[in-house]
């Protein structure tokens, strides 16, 4: 029953609140998703090369399932960024214009793309190994700036003038920051110097807050994706930051937590009490299995403001079956699990949420993730993570937009 027993609770509010035949004007039904779809690249400019023409096998499979679930507002993790929307132009184009496979094509009048902190040098050798200059040695792991950027594809406008964007915010700046410990030396959180730390950011990629315009009720789309809390050592210094990368959003929702919060433009504090949002991306956490630091992904998912929907699906728990190794034994029920990783380790996780907050009913949620017997299952390996999607509806300045806050 745990699987679906919210999912039920709050569809049956909804049934009950806004009957079928209702008119429009109470609200809308909006689909969230999110989707790590692994178009980067390793170099600079090959993604805008691949996505020139409408030939490029991978982005067909990445829009053919985009297409298939037909989100209203779509986050595209790992999609490098290139400036002016370039690519996330040519995606929609010569992609998601055209139908794949028999899907239909879909339209997103509205894209948002944005600088990140992959690739960017810090002029530290951050991972002390010798050498500085490569990609531990940036902002964010990347080969370039911009590699395994963020999209978010919408049908709703944008609120560009409102835009909440906090790329630079400094890792140091959160109170009680999670900072990786040297453990060859006596002194706590030490292994970057005072130095590194003055120019070190807490995003890994970027941390967008992006309000859509939905009728006339305003939902704050908050995306991100912490780094994988692996490929470091004892230090831990990429669990510690894929912690607080998360639990920057559970601050930033939280009333009297996110005071600390400011942004690219200097505008400092969290998000407003009354705000309704939805957090979603790839945040290299599973709840019970994997690298990263107990409870990590636990700030977010308990942040009182937060609903947990609890997406799932039959073909996450078949491929856990039929591929064994890491993912016997694990803690985290499979039906939950959203990427399909190395069998040895660490197995299929949940990685990839969406998350509404109180003020919006969930009425359905679902992994993307067809069982070998359905035709669709050939998506399976458009990435190695599966799309995510849930399914909400916003209430129009009517009572139902308080019931849940």
């Amino acid at each position: 029953m745990k699987r679906i027993a919210a999912g039920l609770t709050v569809a049956a509010l909804v049934a009950l609140l806004v009957p079928a035949s209702a008119s429009a004007s109470f609200g809308s039904n909006v689909r969230f998703a999110t989707f790590n779809a692994s178009l980067n690249r390793a170099a600079a400019g090959q993604l805008v090369a691949d996505l020139s023409t409408p030939g490029n096998a991978q982005a067909q499979e990445v829009a053919e399932v985009v297409q298939r679930n037909r989100a209203d507002v779509q986050l595209i993790n790992e999609f490098d960024y290139v400036p002016g929307n370039a690519a996330a132009d040519l995606f929609r184009k010569n992609y998601l214009a055209v139908g794949q496979h028999g899907a239909k094509p879909i339209d997103y009048p509205y894209a948002y793309t944005a600088p990140v902190n992959t690739g960017v040098p810090t002029g530290f050798d951050l991972d002390r190994d010798g050498t500085i200059g490569l990609g531990n040695d940036a902002q964010g792991f990347g080969t370039f700036e911009g590699q395994y950027g963020l999209l978010v594809l919408s049908k709703y406008p944008i609120d560009l003038a409102h835009v909440r964007t906090f790329q630079k915010f400094l890792w140091k700046d959160m109170p009680g920051a999670l900072l990786p410990d040297d453990p060859a030396t006596p002194a706590p959180h030490d292994w970057y110097s005072p130095a590194e730390l003055n120019v070190l950011r807490l995003s890994s990629k970027s941390h967008w807050d992006l309000p859509l315009k939905i009728g006339r009720s305003t939902v704050h789309f908050l995306v991100s994706h912490p780094t994988p809390p692996s490929f470091d050592g004892p230090e831990d210094r990429n669990g510690t930051r894929n912690n607080d990368e998360i639990r920057f959003w559970a601050d930033y929702v939280t009333p009297g937590k996110g005071g600390y919060v400011h942004d690219d433009r200097g505008h400092r504090g969290g998000l407003g009490a009354g705000e309704r949002f939805v957090v979603a991306g790839d945040n290299n956490s599973d709840p019970l299995d994997g690298d990263s630091v107990p409870g990590a992904i636990d700030q977010l998912l308990d942040a009182r403001r937060v609903l947990e929907t609890h997406p799932g699906s039959r073909g996450a728990e078949l491929a856990a079956q039929a591929q064994g190794g890491a993912n016997v034994g694990q803690k985290s029920d499979p039906f939950f699990d959203t990427g399909d990783f190395n069998d040895v380790a660490p197995g299929n996780l949940r990685t990839d949420y969406v998350l509404p907050s109180r003020g919006l009913l969930p009425w359905h949620a679902e992994v993307f993730w067809p069982v070998p017997s359905d035709p669709l299952a050939r998506l399976n390996d458009a990435s190695d993570h599966h799309l995510v999607r849930v399914d909400v509806f916003v209430p129009r300045g009517w009572p139902a937009a308080h019931l849940l806050r």
